[in-house]
C-alpha cells in the first residue's frame, strides 16, 4: 500500500525534488501528485495521490491505474469528472507512446520483439486478453488485433475468428499472444493445447503460427524459445 506523506519541507516537495534530482527520483505518489496538481480542503494532494494508487488494489503498481474505470475514479473524494478523464487520457497517452516504438514497418526478429510489442499494454491487465500479431513473409508487422477478453484466469480463443482475420489481412505468419493477470507467464496445459489446435488449423490454410507468447508482469514466456512442441 502507498503511504501518506504530510508536512513536507519545501526541499522534499515533488516539484523541488524533480528540479534537484530529476523526474526519475520521484516516487509513484509524487509523480501522480504533480499530475493531480491539488487536493481538497481536507486532503493534501500527496494524500489524494496515495488514495488513488491504493484504489488499484493490494500489491498493484502505478501501471494498474489504467484498469480503473471513470466511475471508479470518480468514487474517490477529490477526483471529479475532469481529473478522472485526465487520468484516463494519461494512461492512454502512455500506451500510445510505447506503441510508437513499433511503428509501421517494424520487423519481428525474435520473441522479445513480439513480447515487447504488447508488454506495456497487457502486463497490468486484470483479465486475460488474447491478441494476434500478423506478419508478412519477411516478418514485418502488418497488423495487431485484440481477439478476446476473458476473466482473471482464462479467455476463450476463437480459432475461427483468428483464421478469418489472418486470411483477410493476407498474413503469412502469426504470433499468438496472451497475458496472465497473475504476473506468472508459465504456460498451463490449456495454453499448450490451444496453441497446438491453432497451429494445426492455420497449417490447413497455409499460414504459419510462429510462436505462442505469454505476457507476465514485465516478463514473458515464448514457446519457441523454450522449444515447446505444440
Amino acid at each position: 500500500m502507498y503511504g501518506l506523506m504530510k508536512e513536507l519541507s519545501a526541499e522534499e516537495r515533488p516539484y523541488e525534488r524533480c528540479e534537484k534530482y530529476g523526474v526519475s527520483a520521484l516516487s509513484d505518489v509524487e509523480l501522480l501528485s504533480v499530475l493531480l496538481r491539488n487536493g481538497t480542503g481536507k486532503k493534501g494532494v500527496l494524500e489524494l495521490a496515495a488514495e488513488v494508487l491504493n484504489r488499484c488494489g493490494p500489491g498493484k503498481s502505478i501501471g494498474h491505474l489504467s484498469n480503473l474505470s471513470l466511475k471508479e475514479l470518480r468514487e474517490i473524494k477529490g477526483i471529479g469528472r475532469v481529473k478522472a478523464i485526465e487520468l484516463l487520457c494519461l494512461c492512454e497517452f502512455s500506451r500510445r507512446m510505447w506503441r510508437q516504438r513499433y511503428k509501421a514497418g517494424f520487423k519481428v526478429k525474435d520473441a522479445s520483439d513480439a513480447a515487447g510489442y504488447f508488454m506495456e499494454e497487457l502486463r497490468y491487465k486484470d483479465e486475460e486478453n488474447v491478441c494476434i500479431l500478423l506478419l508478412n513473409a519477411k516478418n514485418i508487422v502488418i497488423g495487431d488485433f485484440l481477439m478476446t477478453r476473458g476473466t482473471a484466469s482464462s479467455s476463450p480463443v476463437a480459432v475461427r475468428e483468428i483464421l478469418k482475420k489472418s486470411l483477410t489481412m493476407d498474413a503469412v505468419k502469426v504470433i499468438l499472444i496472451h497475458n496472465h493477470p497473475s504476473g506468472d507467464p508459465a504456460p498451463s496445459a490449456a495454453d499448450v493445447e490451444t496453441a497446438s489446435l491453432l497451429k494445426k488449423a492455420m497449417a490447413l490454410v497455409g499460414i504459419v503460427l510462429l510462436d505462442s507468447i505469454i505476457i507476465g508482469d514485465g516478463v514473458y514466456y515464448s514457446f519457441q524459445e523454450e522449444e515447446i512442441v505444440f
